[in-house]
C-alpha cells in the first residue's frame, strides 16, 4: 500500500526534474515556434497561386497571358470582306428612295430627284434620303457591321451617326431621330441604329434617314453597291483612270501603226519620187527665169 502512494510522488518528482532542466524551456519555445514557422510558411505556399485582385498596375500581366479562352466571353465581331452592303433600314419594302446620289452621269431625271432644295438654293446630294411611304417613323439599322465611331447631332442633319469598316469603307446615318448605339460600340449588319427622323437640311422629305457611303472620305453612289461585297467597294476614279490609260495607249499604239504604214507606201510608191524630182526641176527652172 505505501508502495501505490509513492507512485504519484514520483511522477511529479519527474516532472519537477525535467522542468528544473535548464534546456526544458528553451526546447519548449523552439518546438512553437518551429511550429508557427511552418504554418506560415505552408500559407504563404497556398496563397502565392492566388493572383492579387487589388493589383492594378499590371506587373502580373505575364501571369494572366495563359488564362484559357472562354468561349461564352463575348467578342468583338470579326468584319467579313465578303459581307454585303444592304440597304440601312429594317424593311426595304416599305421604303422608297426620295433623294437620289448626285451623279455627272446620269439621267436628267434622276440629276432632278438628286438636288435638295434648302434656303432657296440647290444643293447636289452626296448621299442617298430614304422615308416610308406614310411618313412613320421606321427602324434604321446597320448596312454593314462595323464600330461606332461617331454619334453628334447637327444642326442641319438632326442626329448622325458613324461606322467604320474595313477596306476604308464608311457609312454614315443622318436625321434620325433617337439613336439606340454609343459611340465605340461593336455592331453587326441589321442592328437597330436608331429610328428615321426629321431635318432641316431635308426638310421637304419628312420623316427619313440619309445614308452615306465613303471610301476614304470619298463619296459614293450606294445605289451602286447594295448587294455587292466590302472587297468591291472602290473608288470610281481610279477604275476610270485605269480605263482612261488603257484608251490612251491603244489609241498611241493605232496613231504610231498609221505612221509606219504611211511611211511604208511612200517608199514603196515609184510615183512618189517622180513628182519629186518633178517638182525640184520646176523650182529650178523658176529660179534661172527669175535671175535672167
Amino acid at each position: 500500500m505505501k508502495e501505490e502512494g509513492k507512485r504519484p510522488n514520483s511522477e511529479n518528482s519527474t516532472w519537477k526534474k525535467l522542468v528544473r532542466k535548464k534546456w526544458f524551456y528553451p526546447a519548449v519555445y523552439l518546438t512553437f515556434a518551429s511550429l508557427i514557422l511552418a504554418t506560415v510558411l505552408w500559407y504563404q505556399n497556398q496563397a502565392i497561386d492566388l493572383p492579387d485582385e487589388t493589383q492594378t498596375d499590371g506587373s502580373n500581366l505575364d501571369n494572366y497571358l495563359d488564362t484559357p479562352f472562354d468561349e461564352n466571353q463575348d467578342a468583338a465581331p470579326v468584319i467579313d470582306q465578303d459581307e454585303m452592303l444592304k440597304m440601312p433600314v429594317a424593311n426595304a419594302d416599305e421604303t422608297q428612295i426620295v433623294t437620289k446620289f448626285w451623279d455627272y452621269d446620269a439621267s436628267t431625271e434622276d440629276k432632278e430627284q438628286a438636288l435638295i432644295l434648302y434656303n432657296n438654293k440647290y444643293y447636289q446630294s452626296v448621299g442617298l434620303d430614304i422615308a416610308s411611304a406614310n411618313d412613320e417613323p421606321f427602324e434604321v439599322t446597320a448596312a454593314l457591321s462595323g464600330t461606332v465611331t461617331e454619334v453628334k447631332e447637327d444642326p442641319l442633319l438632326g442626329m448622325v451617326v458613324e461606322l467604320t469598316h474595313d477596306n476604308g469603307v464608311t457609312t454614315n446615318y443622318a436625321s434620325l431621330g433617337d439613336v439606340a448605339i454609343e459611340t465605340g460600340a461593336e455592331v453587326k449588319q441589321g442592328d437597330v441604329i436608331g429610328t428615321a427622323g426629321r431635318n432641316l437640311f431635308g426638310q421637304a422629305n419628312g420623316i427619313h434617314v440619309h445614308f452615306e457611303l465613303r471610301k476614304d472620305n470619298n463619296p459614293l453612289n450606294p445605289e451602286e453597291y447594295f448587294n455587292k461585297s466590302l472587297r468591291d467597294i472602290k473608288e470610281p476614279s481610279d477604275e476610270e483612270e485605269e480605263g482612261n490609260e488603257d484608251d490612251a495607249k491603244e489609241e498611241d499604239e493605232a496613231s504610231t501603226g498609221e505612221d509606219v504604214e504611211d511611211q511604208t507606201d511612200q517608199n514603196e510608191d515609184p510615183s512618189h519620187d517622180e513628182n519629186e524630182n518633178e517638182q525640184q526641176d520646176n523650182n529650178e527652172s523658176s529660179a534661172s527665169t527669175a535671175s535672167a
